[in-house]
């Protein structure tokens, strides 16, 4: 069993290293509230898992119909990651996405549309604008297509996407794993249950990546840790640098063995990076005695891959 966990550790990293880009597994197509003050915690928990009647009213967002929002700001988080604001119809408009489900961007490219599916990193607490955090590859034709974006610029989008619906205290803990940008719909989450006094779900989170200037809004989710007893976060580094307190290599069963909630009837495991990693990790969680997950994720499955 070792050395099987090994060479797909191996694998992991060596695809990983070669910067593959990562899509999101569901369905094919393809968020930081202020704290929510109730007289009881099922009220407030129903209040944290419901928009409300004028979010609704105020949503832009159309399942079938491509919507153009305008790019307002862009700002550089590392030298081949950027955080993209666009502008919603109105100051106190929200995008209507719910929490863990993920929008469709549509561009045409050469002539041929091309789509690609993306979570924002804004919820619908933010009202005016949604926000996406993107990585641009060599070959990704979506995240280079938006690198080239000038202020001002159009995006053509519609939503929502993905089976994942997340509502406060569904289960008792959740595990992550995530690699690379596979962080956004994590990052969703993560910020939806701290935002809410109510919910009392542990979140441990496994992040991934090549280099420490890879890791994606770390740090919010250092700031979240320490604030937060309820979520802890474990860092993993290809290409480590000298003095690095985090994990030295790829992810291993060990790791998810340490960092994972163990494997139970109240608790969920979610998945999101690249293909390879999501494989990967399949056979390391079947080793560890989590359910096996399905190659299309269902809502209740122990064990979602985004």
């Amino acid at each position: 069993m070792a050395s099987e966990s090994n060479h797909m550790a191996y694998l992991l990293g060596a695809l990983i290293a070669a910067g593959i880009a990562y899509i999101f597994f569901g369905t094919g197509d393809k968020a930081k509230g202020p704290a929510i003050s109730s007289s009881s915690s099922s009220s407030s928990a129903e209040a944290a898992s419901k928009p409300s009647t004028s979010a609704i009213e105020d949503a832009v967002l159309h399942a079938s119909q491509y919507r153009k929002f305008k790019l307002v700001s862009k700002v550089q988080l590392s030298p081949n990651s950027a955080r993209y604001r666009f502008q919603l119809p109105t100051a106190d408009a929200v995008l209507g996405l719910p929490i863990g489900r993920h929008i469709s961007v549509m561009a045409v490219i050469d002539g041929k549309e091309v789509f690609r599916s993306y979570t924002p990193t804004s919820t619908d607490s933010d009202k005016g604008f949604f926000e996406l955090v993107v990585k641009t590859y060599p070959t990704g034709v979506i995240s280079s297509y938006l690198a080239n974006l000038d202020i001002g610029d159009e995006i053509n989008v519609r939503g929502p996407r993905g089976a994942f619906k997340y509502e406060p205290n569904m289960v008792r803990a959740i595990g992550m794993i995530a690699g690379g940008t596979g962080i956004t719909p994590m990052y969703q989450v993560i910020q939806h249950v701290l935002a809410n006094p109510a919910d009392k779900t542990h979140v441990s989170l496994v992040f991934a990546n090549v280099n420490e200037d890879d890791i994606l809004l770390k740090d919010q989710l250092d700031k979240w840790a320490a604030e937060h007893d309820n979520f802890d976060v474990h860092y993993v580094l290809n290409n480590a640098p000298e003095g690095w307190t985090g994990s030295v290599g790829f992810v291993t069963k060990d790791i998810l063995g340490k960092c994972m909630p163990a494997p139970a009837d109240d608790i969920k495991i979610l998945i999101c990076g690249p293909p390879p990693m999501v494989k990967a990790m399949d056979g390391c969680l079947v080793e560890l005695g989590y359910e096996k997950a399905r190659t299309i994720s269902k809502h209740d499955d122990q064990v979602f891959k985004f």
